[in-house]
């Protein structure tokens, strides 16, 4: 009986048929077509018979008239007999009614092939359980500073929410989903953030926030949308900060979480849930646009003249709010970067054509005029995360990509 154990080598061989057969056609031929051709000690029959060839595994595929495939023969033999038998089978120029022709494509020793696995294998032993013993100092000051923020956490209120160690003694707090987040906050020194745990707003938070000031910084997905409805509704919420899009707090960096919460914005200028294309409503604050009016009094607006007083003596805007106040009334575009810098400004009308002259990497665009569908497709275009403008009018198609902000 063979035995795959003993294998040293296995014979490739090409098959190619002028017409049309099945495997044991094949096979026959070969047994048939080699039969005494080597003599008895290397007849094909009885080299299987005694476990010192494989057997003949033939595979063929039938295309337009003419018969394709390979032939594997895994031999146990000596390398010389190996090689004899190999190329006894090229000698095979018939299968069935058909013309066939058989080549020996290499012969491969399944030792070598064993080594080169055994050596690949050992290099990855060596380099992945022989690490455990290596000591990493960044790693093990990771892992304490990581039990000490874990034990920083308190439990707040019956419902046990998690909340960092300066939340009861400081004037402002940080609402944000959960205990993963608030470790996240600790981590770049902030202390004051509590965990809302869901969109059942638990009793502790709204007493919280109707004693300090509230900021939200939830995730920047749907889950995050609709716990802030709920807060919008229960809690007097003071302020809104806005993660990345489709990125949660406890994944954002100190940059991120720095810049999120320097553009805030108040919350009572986020409007009432709109209707939705389907007769329901929404709050769209990730998703579709959230309309943020910047109040203006026309009794305490300045002068043209103190206007451009007050602009040559201040600095330069850094943040988004700083942006739409300053571009109000202008007739104004400002393309803004991630770092809310100037990257374009050109007049309002002519928007499209400074999308041509438009590179680098563009946040948003901040502008005093009206938006339609046909110049918010071409926004859309640009993968910005905001657009702000004056208003925003005949717009059917709502980009799920970008958050639309309605300037007072």
């Amino acid at each position: 009986m063979y035995s795959p154990e003993t294998t040293k080598y296995l014979i490739h061989l090409t098959l190619q048929i002028e017409g049309v057969v099945d495997k044991p056609d094949v096979v026959g031929a070969i047994f048939g077509q080699t039969e005494g051709l080597l003599g008895e000690d290397l007849d094909l029959r009885d080299l299987q018979r005694t476990g010192r060839v494989g057997r003949i595994d033939v595979q063929i595929t039938t295309k337009r008239g003419e018969t394709k495939g390979e032939i594997l023969i895994s031999s146990s033999l000596d390398r010389a007999e190996t090689a004899l038998l190999a190329s006894s089978l090229e000698t095979i120029d018939r299968v069935g009614p058909c013309t066939a022709r058989v080549r020996v494509d290499r012969i491969e020793d399944i030792r070598v092939t064993k080594r080169r696995k055994i050596v690949e294998r050992a290099k990855e032993l060596l380099l992945e359980d022989f690490d455990e013993g290596a000591i990493n100092s960044d790693d093990l000051l990771d892992e304490v500073r990581e039990v000490i923020r874990i034990e920083k956490l308190e439990y707040l209120g019956e419902e046990k929410v998690h909340a960092g160690p300066n939340v009861m003694a400081s004037d402002a707090i940080i609402i944000v989903e959960g205990r993963a987040d608030v470790i996240n906050l600790l981590r770049y020194g902030i202390k004051n953030a509590v965990a809302v745990e869901g969109t059942n707003v638990p009793r502790i938070i709204i007493d919280l926030c109707s004693q300090k000031t509230a900021t939200t910084l939830l995730d920047g997905d749907r889950g995050g949308e609709l716990i802030l409805r709920e807060l919008l509704q229960v809690a007097e919420i003071d302020f809104v900060a806005y993660s990345p899009r489709g990125k949660s707090v406890e994944e954002m960096s100190r940059k991120e979480i720095v810049k999120a919460l320097r553009n805030k914005v108040p919350a009572e200028v986020i409007t009432a849930p709109v209707p939705d294309e389907e007769g329901g409503e929404r709050l769209p604050v990730y998703a579709g646009s959230v309309e943020v009016r910047v109040p203006a009094v026309e009794d305490e607006r300045p002068s043209p003249q103190q206007r451009n007083e007050r602009e040559e003596s201040r600095k330069p805007p850094s943040t988004l709010g700083e942006h739409m106040a300053d571009v109000r009334d202008k007739k104004i575009a400002r393309f803004l970067s991630p770092d809310y810098t100037v990257l374009l400004e050109s007049n309002a009308t002519d928007v499209e054509g400074a999308l041509q002259n438009l590179n680098g990497d563009v946040e948003g665009l901040v502008v005093d005029r009206i938006i339609d569908q046909k110049l918010l497709d071409q926004l859309g275009g640009r993968d910005l995360e905001f657009v702000a403008a004056r208003d925003f009018k005949g717009i059917i198609k709502r980009p799920l990509s970008i958050r639309l902000i309605k300037i007072g």
